[in-house]
């Protein structure tokens, strides 16, 4: 099945199902680009490992599933005790959380001349993920290093911009040599994934990635529709008129199960 949608797939944004989404387009945006930086550049695959005491599910890691019991048998005499039923509660644990990003590379030096990161969910919420990666944003800003920044999920806060991002999506191109200056590419749920370019040092011609064709090429090799409940509402939550451009959509009607 094809991606229903003209642009970005909000069901994707899910965070039990994000993990896989990021991974697998960060993936196939290296191998989009890297025949056409080859052989003066090579674009790696490189992990930002932290701890979180976030909720599992938050990040993206499937709960572990608890049994409530309102009834036990004592062992010793047989009998059924009857209990009163406790409040669940939740404990702060602390959960290893792996992000993946690309780093374009000079062959010649091993120099990063370019980072692409892929938003996940704690990157825009308060806590250590943000913080982790804010950290790193920062460094990467005040470097020679060139950053893209792709945002595909409408929730948690946007990273700071000015002035702010109005999209319900962006993707910022940040050349160093622009710095302050930026290039902000803003889409809405309705439209398609611009293509953007990705920096490298200058003068050397910038490859393109086409983000709106891997995103579908992935969605139908990944068979997500499988891993999606269309019939569920999406968090967060559409609007009203987003709800209705939806509804109208032939092929979500004709490939979904909503009514």
């Amino acid at each position: 099945m094809k991606n229903p949608f003209p642009g970005m797939n909000p069901y994707l944004e899910q965070p039990g199902l994000w993990p896989q989404v990021h991974n697998r387009l960060i993936i196939a945006i290296a191998d989009e680009i890297t025949p056409q930086v080859a052989p003066q550049y090579r674009v790696s695959i490189e992990e930002r490992i932290y701890a979180s005491t976030e909720s599992a599910s938050l990040i993206g890691i499937a709960d572990v599933a608890a049994l409530s019991r309102k009834q036990l048998t004592n062992p010793s005499t047989q009998s059924t005790v009857q209990l009163v039923e406790p409040r669940r509660v939740t404990l702060p644990m602390l959960t290893e959380v792996k992000e993946r990003f690309l780093q374009v590379r000079l062959l010649s030096t091993d120099k990063v001349v370019c980072v692409v990161e892929l938003l996940s969910p704690a990157n825009k919420r308060a806590g250590a993920g943000r913080i982790a990666y804010e950290t790193k944003r920062q460094a990467i800003l005040s470097s020679a290093t060139n950053l893209v920044e792709v945002d595909l999920l409408r929730g948690g806060d946007p990273l700071p911009i000015s002035p702010s991002a109005q999209g319900s999506y962006s993707i910022l191109v940040s050349r160093s040599a622009d710095r302050p200056e930026a290039e902000l590419y803003e889409f809405e749920l309705s439209t398609p994934i611009p293509c953007f370019p990705i920096p490298l040092d200058s003068n050397d011609l910038e490859p393109i990635v086409p983000l709106q064709e891997l995103l579908n090429t992935t969605y139908t090799r990944a068979r997500f529709d499988l891993a999606i409940d269309y019939s569920q509402a999406v968090k967060p939550e559409l609007s009203e008129k987003e709800m209705a451009w939806i509804e109208g959509l032939d092929d979500f009607a004709r490939n979904t199960n909503v009514q």
